[in-house]
């Protein structure tokens, strides 16, 4: 994307990294004192799960297969081949990201369906509508929200954790890049268990001090006030999914399969 475009000038008020302006226009990332395209960001990524298969396999990896958003346009294509490019891969093809997902789990072997892929991951919110018939994957819509994902969850859980703490200390939390970083730990800790379990504690001895000492969090956390902090963001998807089936001309009825991927979707309120 370019610097100037809405999606990078929202973006930059939330991450925790600069994010500069190349001289072609586009965004750049900056870290320390270098500067990075997002193919080489995707590049050290892309790097790091070659290495890794390549110590589990004990042999050579040369050729990839890459999944991308249904939505990603040929630019953005072409730049994940230069990602893989970069890393040293040969990328043998590019396939969207749902088809894969609809191929993982085994569908497109037998019948004629339509099949809805849920994509809630990290940072981004995707919808995809397919229709498979006799093994050939047809994406009929797709929509989404690429700023509502797993992190948004756990900021909930921060910002919790953050007010409870300064109504009884009169201590910011959110000011302390230290602290923050306990917190926000904690917090994806806390939602991942609360996927199993009704209730979970955070502990975070020594989180802050003032004159008075030492202070510490010790809180209790259960499933029913995490999914009233998060309720707003789960209602938020609905409206992706509704405009899906809006584009693929389907109601809720003609859709035969759900296919829910992305760690936020083990939260029982997905």
């Amino acid at each position: 994307r370019k610097f100037d475009s809405p999606e990078v000038e929202k973006m930059r008020s939330t991450v925790p990294f600069e994010i500069v302006e190349a001289p072609n226009g586009d965004a750049h990332i900056k870290v320390l004192d270098r500067v990075y395209s997002p193919p080489e960001v995707s590049a050290i990524v892309l790097q790091r799960l070659k290495l890794a298969a390549e110590e589990f396999l004990g042999d050579t990896i040369s050729e990839a297969i890459i999944t991308v958003p249904a939505y990603f346009d040929d630019t953005q294509r072409q730049a994940t081949r230069d990602a893989g490019k970069i890393a040293g891969l040969e990328v043998a093809r590019i396939i969207n990201e749902p088809t894969a997902a609809a191929l993982a789990y085994g569908f497109g072997k037998n019948k004629k369906e339509k099949v809805a892929v849920y994509d809630l991951g990290g940072g981004t919110f995707d919808i995809s509508i397919l229709e498979i018939n006799d093994g050939a994957f047809d994406v009929l819509a797709t929509s989404g929200n690429t700023f509502l994902g797993g992190e948004d969850f756990d900021e909930r859980i921060i910002n919790w954790l953050a007010q409870n703490f300064a109504a009884d200390s009169g201590i910011d939390l959110l000011q302390d890049r230290l602290a923050l970083q306990r917190l926000k730990e904690a917090a994806e800790r806390a939602k991942c268990e609360l996927s199993s379990v009704t209730e979970t504690n955070i502990s975070l001895p020594f989180i802050a001090a003032d004159a008075g000492g030492p202070k510490h969090i010790n809180a209790s956390l259960t499933r029913e006030k995490f999914e009233e902090l998060v309720r707003d963001l789960v209602e938020a998807s609905v409206e992706p999914c509704q405009k899906a089936l809006w584009d693929a001309k389907l109601k809720p009825e003609d859709i035969d399969k759900v296919i829910l991927v992305g760690g936020q979707t083990r939260s029982p309120i997905i």
